[in-house]
């Protein structure tokens, strides 16, 4: 039985780029690299691919967080600060669960990013739920990317 990892999503099967990998022994982050070039313009959102999906145990999730190295030296910052990643956004009929990165330039000049800059890291984490939580019916996941509450 397969409990965590990654997969590619369907539509970058066939594209060279290195899957989500911790890089050090103690490493806590995936690193999540390109698939593909990207520029940022400067004060612009943009929703960047990470051709990429996690798998995981109902109780977890994936925290994505921007690695530090994008923050200090080159001002991009994750918009929503830490990605949530839920476990049933894995193959939802939306997207295939394909984890988007909402990214922000926050210098004054654009930023290209090249095919396979490890931009982000991805964190797996348990959490805990509240008492009498499992007294009410929960909705099934029906879309993806922030379709949570629609």
């Amino acid at each position: 039985m397969r409990t965590r990892g990654f997969e590619k999503i369907t539509k970058y099967m066939d594209v060279d780029f290195p899957m989500p990998e911790r890089k050090t022994q103690l490493s806590a982050g995936y690193d999540f690299c390109l698939p593909e070039a990207v520029t940022l313009e400067p004060g612009k959102l943009q929703l960047v691919p990470t051709g990429v999906k996690a798998y995981m145990q109902g109780g977890e999730y994936l925290g994505m967080h921007i690695r530090s190295s994008m923050a200090v030296k080159k001002h991009i910052m994750l918009v929503n600060n830490v990605g949530i990643i839920d476990a049933d956004y894995y193959n939802n009929e939306d997207n295939e669960g394909h984890i988007m990165l909402a990214l922000l330039n926050m210098g004054e000049a654009p930023i290209t990013l090249p095919k396979g800059e490890r931009v982000a890291q991805g964190i797996f984490y348990n959490y805990l739920v509240a008492d009498g939580d499992g007294d009410t019916e929960k909705a099934v996941r029906g879309g993806g990317f922030g379709s949570t509450s629609k």
